[in-house]
């Protein structure tokens, strides 16, 4: 499993931590188990859409962040949970840009497996490493 659940870090809220053996990867990791915090077993649900998005942030650790809020914006204003299918990272000028692929869930079709509703990202224990050869972040949600 690229993610896992960390009960011992913030008792209110959801946290996690996402790896992959590259910054896609864990992004990819982190974006499925911010999906896993706000529906149950999201595998088999069809998707009613294709959709793509772009990220742009100065920084690896903000490029994270604001993917995973523009996840959660996508069910709050859209009422779509995005399943992220592929992530491109590209160095601009002076950022970071994310281009990212994804198929939209309508909320009111799975309306009876929704666990949390996730609020936010927080900056709580938020952090992205480079260790081993092994890409990892922990991430803090706001439930």
């Amino acid at each position: 499993m690229p993610y896992r659940y960390l009960d011992d870090i913030a008792t209110a809220d959801a946290a996690f931590e996402a790896v992959g053996t590259t910054v896609e990867e864990m992004f990819m990791s982190a974006a499925d188990a911010t999906l896993g915090v706000m529906i149950e077993n999201p595998g088999p649900i069809a998707c009613s859409e294709e959709i793509s998005f772009q990220v742009v942030e100065r920084s690896l650790e903000l490029l994270l962040f604001e993917f995973l809020q523009e996840l959660i914006y996508r069910k709050d204003a859209l009422g779509m949970l995005p399943r992220v299918s592929s992530v491109q990272i590209e160095k601009g000028h002076s950022t970071l840009i994310l281009n990212a692929q994804a198929c939209s869930i309508p909320l009111d079709q799975v309306r009876d497996r929704l666990l949390t509703d996730v609020k936010a990202v927080t900056f709580y224990k938020f952090a992205v490493d480079h260790l081993d050869g092994q890409w990892r972040a922990t991430v803090v949600l706001d439930v």
